[in-house]
């Protein structure tokens, strides 16, 4: 997927050639009679029935599964600072995850021995499309390709210890499941104005916007990039919103045999069993 990404605007019109998005009220067979016989080829071949296979055959990959770097943001909601008591940040808080974390939308979550306080955070994730280094905040969208949904899973006994360097709680294998698709930007009506959402075992624990955000894209893409190079394939988780089990009353952890369900209006939703 990064050399993908690598090859901009040129890779993803060969990707729309091949796979062309038919508006809403348009059938294959007006559809049909427009494209030319090379763009046809993947509408003759959803008429056929002949390349469908059922979900339980397939096993969905994570969109971004080798990216450079994994950068997220701490204390990026309104109403996550206020379910924590804390003040609003003047700046962006960053850290980061491993690459090894990433898992597909519906593969399972390893719980570490280690950890006894394994948590959830439903996040919108950004994936960079275009290099940029001291990126202008007018024009911070146009380095994003699309967007993804994100689970953020947390230790959090391991986040509070190590001098509250919050890098070892953060970044235990299969810690970050991505998926289900690489939405481009311009599918996405509003960004920042999306529901998002996380269901434990079918219990609904977070429920808010993303016009909660702090600090939104163009500010975090404009600051991370005064430190490093973004480059094609970079991820960028955004935060979380209220509701994680660390301030559930008493706190609430991920347990073997937990499902944990998140979802972004637009974006789609993944779902990853705890083993």
């Amino acid at each position: 997927m990064r050399a993908f990404l690598e090859s901009g605007q040129s890779g993803l019109a060969a990707a729309q050639r091949w796979v062309p998005l038919i508006p809403a009220g348009i059938t294959l067979t007006t559809a049909r009679s427009g494209p030319s016989a090379e763009t046809r080829r993947p509408h003759r071949a959803l008429e056929s029935s002949q390349h469908r296979l059922p979900r339980e055959r397939v096993r969905l990959l994570a969109p971004v599964g080798d990216p450079e770097k994994v950068i997220c943001v701490g204390l990026n909601y309104r109403d996550h600072c206020l379910e924590q008591n804390v003040k609003i940040p003047k700046e962006p808080i960053i850290f980061n995850k491993f690459p090894s974390t990433i898992i597909g939308p519906f593969d399972d979550i390893v719980h570490p021995e280690e950890s006894s306080e394994v948590d959830w955070e439903v996040e919108l994730a950004a994936v960079i499309g275009k290099k940029g280094r001291h990126i202008e905040e007018s024009s911070a969208l146009d380095h994003v390709v699309g967007f993804t949904v994100a689970n953020d899973v947390s230790a959090r006994d391991w986040q509070m210890r190590n001098g509250r360097q919050w890098l070892l709680g953060k970044t235990f294998d299969t810690f970050c499941p991505l998926g289900p698709a690489l939405v481009t930007k311009e599918a996405v009506a509003d960004v920042h104005n999306l529901r998002i959402r996380c269901s434990v075992n079918g219990q609904l624990m977070q429920d808010s916007s993303t016009s909660q955000l702090i600090f939104r894209l163009p500010k975090l893409i404009a600051w991370v990039s005064r430190f490093v190079t973004l480059v094609p394939g970079d991820i960028l988780l955004t935060g979380t919103p209220p509701g994680v089990g660390a301030f559930q009353k008493p706190p609430v952890f991920l347990k073997r045999g937990d499902e944990v369900q998140c979802e972004i209006e637009e974006l789609g939703t993944i779902c990853n069993k705890v083993v």
